[in-house]
């Protein structure tokens, strides 16, 4: 069946409509006195300053930004380090308090690659690489994959061997397609931004995995946008967009485009949450980076085959 591609206005609409909502609602990104009370809190608001930095940083890459979306993107990174972190003190402080976390390595690396430098986290990160605990840390395959591509990303050796931790991802067992489940897709979609760099080198997918992707792909997504689970139909319409191929497909597209709020932001699953703006933020942050993430992805890959 011949699937049409989505067009690169409908998918641009997509990012552009979801980073004025990320723009507008920036402050809900802070972390409050409260957070620090508790490690795990500031780990929990950490990851979304980390996605947003990451976010930003694809948009740039692919240049697919027009003029007022890369000064809002400057913006936004701008603030994410000054006034989120702290210029990385905040990376610091968490790496002092749990030392053999992986967060702030993982976080730090995305501001890395951007141009912005810690020295002393950069120092303490080094003594927890040289423990034989940072090896033997139990997490599960792809985390592993984030841990290695962040070492990566801050040009550092590795601490152990990338082919094997793919090998023991379920993707990189190719295991049976009709086991999906809703945690194991987003597995999977993890284990790929990992391989890529999130889509920065989609030659990295080992092509037994780039076949078994392109063969059952369009069933998973086909299966999440009915069941209109928003978040996780676009995490696979990345991978889409990192196959050597990409369907783009427009219907899909279409369909996701519309779950989208006329504020820019994202549902998770089925239609907007209504409430206290706080809480609304905390359920839809993530969705809403997701669908900024994926049409950076799908313009950039639709613009190169015009």
């Amino acid at each position: 069946m011949t699937v049409t591609a989505a067009s690169p206005a409908l998918l641009h609409g997509v990012g552009d409509r979801a980073l004025t909502w990320l723009d507008d609602h920036r402050e809900h990104f802070r972390l409050t006195p409260e957070d620090f009370r508790s490690g795990g809190a500031v780990v929990e608001r950490l990851k979304p300053i980390g996605e947003l930095a990451l976010n930003m940083q694809v948009l740039f890459r692919e240049g697919v930004a027009g003029s007022r979306q890369k000064a809002r993107a400057g913006q936004l990174l701008d603030f994410a380090w000054r006034e989120l972190l702290d210029g990385g003190n905040v990376l610091a402080r968490l790496q002092h308090d749990e030392p053999l976390s992986p967060v702030p390595l993982e976080v730090y690396a995305t501001f890395h690659e951007l141009g912005h430098r810690h020295p002393g986290l950069e120092a303490a990160v080094q003594v927890c690489r040289h423990t034989a605990t940072w090896n033997a840390l139990e997490m599960m395959p792809n985390r592993r994959l984030g841990v290695l591509n962040a070492e990566r990303k801050l040009g550092l050796t590795p601490s152990s061997d990338f082919g094997t931790a793919v090998a023991r991802t379920w993707l990189g067992q190719l295991a049976e397609p009709w086991t999906v489940q809703l945690h194991i897709a987003y597995d999977l979609t993890h284990t790929v931004f990992h391989l890529t760099n999130w889509g920065e080198a989609p030659e990295r997918i080992p092509p037994d995995i780039a076949d078994y992707l392109t063969r059952y792909l369009p069933a998973w997504t086909e299966d999440w946008a009915d069941l209109e689970h928003w978040d996780l139909l676009g995490e696979l319409l990345v991978v889409d967009a990192c196959l050597p191929r990409p369907t783009l497909d427009a219907e899909l597209w279409e369909r996701y485009a519309a779950a989208q709020s006329d504020s820019g932001a994202m549902p998770i699953q089925g239609r907007m949450p209504e409430g206290d703006p706080a809480r609304v933020f905390d359920l839809v942050h993530h969705p809403t980076l997701v669908a900024a993430f994926a049409s950076a992805m799908a313009t950039s890959r639709a613009m190169s085959a015009v």
